[in-house]
């Protein structure tokens, strides 16, 4: 039996994160990946980490910021936390050798994002988190970290008094399943944008965590807010990084001129997310795009600043599309880049179900709200990673009550075992293969709940979900053995994505009205009467997905009065 203080489940930026504070505590930790901690979707953020580090910046006016991109319905004591504690989380990271992009006299460079009142986005070049990530993985080996690497998760244990206090998981290379137990269990799984047929998305997001602690009894919140990046490549959907639109890049429309102006004119292709990829679409309808894409412009910036600045987005538009954005502009449209819902959360990562934490893109904190800024992803994840991981150790060594636990290993992974065997043993001549499941999932997904969404829609989206939820009952694997199975363990991901599908139209269907990345084209305004509030998500004794509500924690600062959102 394996036994730890803290278990990590997720090997990115806020894991390793965790991570950190647990080891330099003392305790046990242990982190449990089903990649490489180094092929972490966190690598692939490419833009910046936001922070009130100059000295002519407010970590208040990145606060208000922040409440505004949200559409009023973040919860603004975690927004205070992260954006007070901005500043200090990236010096931290620079003080660990993470090589931020420098100005001249050696202070970290920054550049403009989206929605933002200043220019306050560090990075490194347009490599950001992979430079993040790297620097605490070192960390994680100079400190000896304990790394189940590629375990793929399968399930959350509780004890007898209904706390998490473990996992069952898969060790890939073998096909063995191991009861991994802890005092406490932090779900750092990331997103599940692969929910989408187009997206931003690595393979690998497909929300396992979010989905299995559902199932273990936590709530989910804020599931209908998808935000859909105006960025993505148009033929792959590959991210090109709002740090192209800040370094001053263009949108434009096939007739050569920029739209932008027509719906932001102060922010213009720095709007927020939501409001410029509502913008490229209204361009697109209105036969203003080319082959359902705009186009982004940089030749204006020069080829010794895209070199320097942009050396990935370049190289990443010529192997893609074919298209040096030197010379050409890059056709983009907007794609699935981030889920702002999760497990729902208090300010330092608690789940309504004792012992179980979950920070990160897994989690509804709710720093963003119905939209999440450029930058701020990276943020939530040095932010609360620190903090999450800081308050499991408190509670470890303040309020762990220790229990002993007699359950035997065989009949915590005895319906794991029955729900495998059914999978394998199902006779694929009767059966449905996953890949036809995946592929009917996402596409209803791409063309019922997308930017723009009405009750029709949402309600033919949900009538197909529960065809695949129902369908996914005889799906069978042609690969019956145990090592690497991976026809296997992408069945498993499509059951997870399932739920959290069904899940997600379910909260879009019950929202009615338009707030940051939820438009409904019949409810066309924000009702902040009736719906500032958050949606939450949970399963019933009768294993259904139902809705209820709960409310916006909110700070006593007159700052944050929802106004109109304008650009």
């Amino acid at each position: 039996m394996k036994i730890h203080d803290i278990l990590i489940v997720g090997a990115g930026l806020t894991g390793l994160r965790a991570a950190f504070e647990g080891i330099t505590a003392d305790l046990d930790v242990a982190v449990l990946t089903k990649v490489h901690p180094l092929r972490s979707h966190s690598c692939a953020a490419q833009g910046g980490v936001n922070a009130a580090i100059d000295k002519d910046d407010d970590w208040r006016d990145h606060a208000y910021d922040t409440v505004k991109g949200a559409d009023f319905i973040g919860d603004e004591d975690s927004i205070e936390l992260m954006c007070k504690e901005a500043p200090q989380a990236v010096l931290d990271l620079d003080d660990l050798g993470c090589p931020f992009s420098r100005n001249e006299d050696g202070s970290i460079a920054q550049r403009a994002f989206g929605g933002a009142s200043f220019a306050r986005t560090a990075y490194a070049a347009d490599r950001t988190g992979h430079a993040m990530l790297h620097t605490l993985w070192e960390q994680a080996i100079k400190h000896g970290t304990h790394i189940y690497q590629e375990y793929h998760l399968l399930k959350i244990i509780k004890n007898k008094l209904g706390h998490a206090c473990g996992v069952v998981a898969m060790e890939i290379a073998t096909g063995k399943l191991e009861v991994i137990r802890a005092k406490t269990v932090l779900i750092a799984t990331g997103g599940y944008g692969r929910v989408y047929k187009a997206n931003t998305n690595a393979m690998i997001n497909t929300g396992d965590g979010i989905a299995l602690a559902m199932k273990a009894g936590a709530n989910l919140a804020d599931l209908e807010f998808v935000q859909f990046h105006p960025t993505g490549l148009k033929t792959s959907g590959i991210l090109i990084s709002e740090g192209v639109r800040g370094e001053g890049a263009y949108l434009i429309g096939k007739d050569g001129k920029r739209f932008m102006s027509k719906y932001a004119p102060n922010k213009l292709e720095l709007a927020s997310r939501d409001v410029v990829s509502r913008s490229e679409a209204m361009e697109i309808m209105a036969g203003n795009g080319v082959d359902g894409a705009v186009f982004l412009d940089v030749r204006h910036l020069g080829r010794d600043l895209i070199l320097e600045r942009l050396p990935q987005i370049r190289q990443l538009s010529i192997d893609f599309e074919g298209v040096d954005p030197v010379d050409k502009p890059i056709p983009v449209r907007p794609t699935c880049h981030y889920t702002m819902g999760g497990i729902r959360t208090e300010k330092l990562g608690q789940t309504n179900v004792k012992g179980l934490y979950s920070a990160g893109e897994a989690s509804c904190t709710s720093v963003h709200g119905a939209n999440r800024l450029g930058a701020n992803s990276l943020l939530e994840t040095i932010v609360f990673g620190k903090f999450v991981g800081k308050e499991m150790v408190r509670f470890i060594k303040q309020d762990y009550i220790q229990q002993e636990d007699l359950t035997v290993d065989e009949d915590v992974c005895k319906d794991t075992v029955e729900l495998l065997n059914k999978i394998k043993n199902q006779s694929s001549e009767s059966g449905i293969r996953p890949a036809i499941l995946r592929e009917k999932l996402t596409e209803a997904m791409n063309k019922f709940v997308g930017v723009f969404r009405n009750e029709e829609l949402l309600a033919q989206g949900l009538e197909k979900i529960l065809e695949v939820k129902a369908d996914f009952e005889k799906v069978c694997v042609d690969d019956k053995s145990d090592c690497f199975n991976t026809d296997l363990l992408t069945t498993l991901e499509l059951g997870n994505l399932i739920l959290l599908a069904e899940a997600t139209v379910k909260s879009a269907l019950e929202r009615k009205e338009s707030r940051g990345a939820h438009t409904r084209e019949e409810y066309p305004a924000r009702d902040d009467e009736n719906y500032r509030k958050h949606t939450i998500a949970s399963i019933n004794d009768k294993g259904h997905v139902v809705i209820s509500y709960e409310p916006v924690r909110l700070v006593n600062n007159d700052r944050y009065k929802p106004v109109e959102r304008v650009y």
